[in-house]
């Protein structure tokens, strides 16, 4: 788990950067604090941070291979981990006999693509991000793994592209490649509208993503030919008697072997422990492999918003050591403008804020750590999931009736029982659902932002998704849209962002090619069954996990901002942040304060449009303004040049 950060120029004028590289490396250290590497080649520039956790003596970065008739012809910097790399290191010797210098898992990633071509990335088990220059060639290849787990930012102009793990250590660039820096107010609606700035695109013009699944082709003076190498789908799978205990037993063997692969490290490897399912069945797996394993979680003092007791007794059923760490409000609101600097976008997700407490405990423990996300988006584990069910008898309803129940559901008073289902009942799957984050209606959209479009909707980001699984059972398609909307956007990024600011590199066994596959092939009647969600899943689990954990209520690291934000620990620290902003030109600041105050009267829940707001607000006055300079630690590692 590194930073890595590339420049490259039409005019071979590379190494008159080196300098600007290395400097623009020290804005994302955390990334890797053990050392930074810089590396230039005519057009092509390099620099690395690294987090040492496979080869610790060896591998370092920007790495050299080239075959024997070619020694170094190609150099690497990867972020990332390949779990295969022992299997992939054992096949490219027997097969072509291929020579390695390191013991790591990022050699195997270049020599693959020496023989294989892009096809390798393919082949690739793991999570990454990695840059490939080609010195005779003089090409670029960059790639990112299937699932978007690790990021990479890219901005390409007159003056060349830069790309690198964080947006900081572009911007840090962008003048070099001159282009508009300028905020995008179409991703802004986005982020409102979602809770999260949707890939491809950030707040500013000029710099985009290079989305989950992935790579691209770069040559000096050209702009990036990007392909996508991988599309996840969710066949109709036909039923048959007597597949369902071949298909728990598929889960099971799939997820166990995920996980130690996962386990595959040089350092002590954790494990986050929330007392869900996803989490246990994880950290019970890891024990196999490390019978002291560490299981780590977070809570609060306030009743019903912790699960530390439900975490603690997990732990004790499965025989790991449990360390907890509980966040108080002043700690919650003193670390808001850290956290935003780390994650370099707004994210409106007030869980990411244990999440950054509870990496931080972990990191005084542990280099790495497992977690369970991504089971819910892979299993059909979100409640939401459901709804195709209870709305099924609508689908039989012809069109224009269905339109007319709609339009009789806006003059049914508000609070009155079966409005919204009549509501959600007239409209089409496209029309209803963009994923789990949706506190704005429209009108409040509109009612925040000055320059409001209507054709800047949910839909402007999920109809091209969509489209691509147009005939697929409802709750296939809920769980497609979930895996390029919310995990890429908001999970995966929260996962990356805090915990990589504490140094402390987190690995999802769900988020696997072979745990994928396996999922895949499950009949919807094997996700939401049986009145509960992640129906295989857990029928799979029934032989790892502990049995009270199996149906719990899912409740993740809950969040009090609800009653924080009406009350005096947070509702004063959100007026002082709304009334600094200088947001004035996209903002209208007066409509927050009144959801301000009427959160506080109790006269609606806003707890989630406020925060979002107060999100956008701080990282502005952040990357924006200057006006908030967060305490950032800084930290000396080695160079190697």
């Amino acid at each position: 788990m590194c930073g890595l950060l590339g420049l490259i120029t039409p005019d071979g004028s590379a190494r008159t950067h080196e300098a600007r590289v290395l400097g623009a490396m020290g804005c994302q250290r955390h990334r890797g604090p053990d050392e930074v590497g810089t590396w230039v080649d005519g057009d092509m520039a390099f620099g690395f941070n690294r987090l040492s956790i496979i080869d610790i003596a060896h591998s370092h970065q920007p790495l050299r291979w080239g075959p024997p008739e070619q020694p170094d012809r190609y150099a690497l910097v990867f972020n990332g981990e390949i779990y295969n790399y022992l299997e992939l290191r054992e096949e490219l010797q027997r097969e072509h006999g291929a020579v390695f210098a390191t013991e790591g898992d990022g050699e195997p990633i270049v020599v693959a693509f020496h023989h294989w071509g892009p096809s390798a990335v393919r082949r690739l088990r793991g999570m990454f991000a990695f840059a490939i220059w080609d010195t005779v060639e003089r090409s670029l290849f960059v790639a990112r793994d299937p699932f978007g787990i690790k990021p990479l930012y890219m901005a390409t102009g007159p003056g060349g592209t830069v790309f690198a793990s964080e947006k900081k250590s572009v911007t840090e660039l962008i003048d070099l490649v001159v282009v508009d820096t300028s905020l995008d107010t179409r991703a802004l609606q986005h982020y409102v509208t979602l809770q999260y700035v949707p890939e491809d695109e950030t707040l500013t013009r000029g710099v985009r993503r290079l989305e989950s699944g992935c790579h691209a082709t770069v040559t000096p003076g050209t702009e990036p030919v990007i392909q996508r190498y991988f599309e996840p789908t969710f066949p109709v799978v036909p039923v048959a008697d007597g597949d369902a205990e071949r298909r728990y037993d598929e889960i099971a063997a799939a997820l166990e072997d995920s996980v130690a692969k996962h386990m595959r490290a040089d350092v002590t490897v954790g494990s986050f422990l929330s007392g869900g399912i996803d989490s246990t069945a994880i950290a019970a797996l890891a024990r196999r492999h490390n019978e002291n394993l560490l299981t780590f979680t977070t809570g609060f003092e306030r009743e019903g918003y912790s699960e530390i007791d439900v975490a603690a007794e997990s732990a004790a059923a499965i025989g790991v050591e449990h360390i907890v760490k509980v966040v108080s409000p002043e700690e919650f609101a003193a670390a808001i403008p850290e956290i935003i600097w780390y994650l370099d976008e707004p994210v409106a997700d007030p869980a990411l804020v244990p999440l950054y407490f509870v990496a931080r405990e972990a990191r005084k423990h542990v280099k790495v750590v497992l977690s369970g996300e991504g089971a819910d988006e892979l299993f059909g584990g979100y409640t939401i999931y459901k709804e195709p069910l209870s709305l099924a008898p609508f689908e039989k309803v012809p069109g224009g009736i269905r339109r007319a129940l709609g339009r009789l559901s806006t003059r049914i008073p508000e609070g009155t029982r079966g409005k919204s289902l009549l509501h959600r009942g007239s409209m089409s799957l496209e029309d209803r659902y963009y994923g789990n984050a949706r506190s704005f209606s429209d009108a409040q959209v509109e009612a925040v932002l000055r320059d409001y479009r209507p054709e800047w909707s949910h839909q402007d980001v999920t109809a091209p998704i969509y489209e691509r699984s147009r005939g697929w059972d409802p709750v296939a398609r809920m769980q497609h849209l979930d895996l390029f909307t919310w995990l890429r956007g908001d999970i995966l990024v929260k996962a990356d962002k805090v915990t990589m600011a504490n140094s402390l590199e987190l690995r999802v066994p769900f988020l696997d090619r072979e745990v994928y596959e396996v999922a895949s092939r499950l009949p919807h009647t094997e996700k939401v069954a049986h009145g509960t969600t992640k129906y295989a899943l857990r029928k799979a689990l029934e032989r790892i996990v502990p049995a009270h954990v199996l149906h719990r209520k899912k409740l993740g690291f809950p969040v009090p901002t609800r009653h924080w934000l009406a009350g005096p620990e947070l509702h004063d620290w959100a007026r002082e942040h709304v009334a600094a902003s200088g947001t004035d030109e996209f903002v209208d600041k007066a409509a927050v304060l009144r959801m301000l105050d009427e959160h506080r009267r109790g006269e609606s829940d806003h707890s989630r449009r406020i925060w979002t707001m107060l999100c956008f607000m701080i990282w502005h006055g952040i990357f924006v303004e200057g006006r908030i300079t967060p305490d950032i630690e800084q930290r000396e590692y080695p160079v190697r040049l």
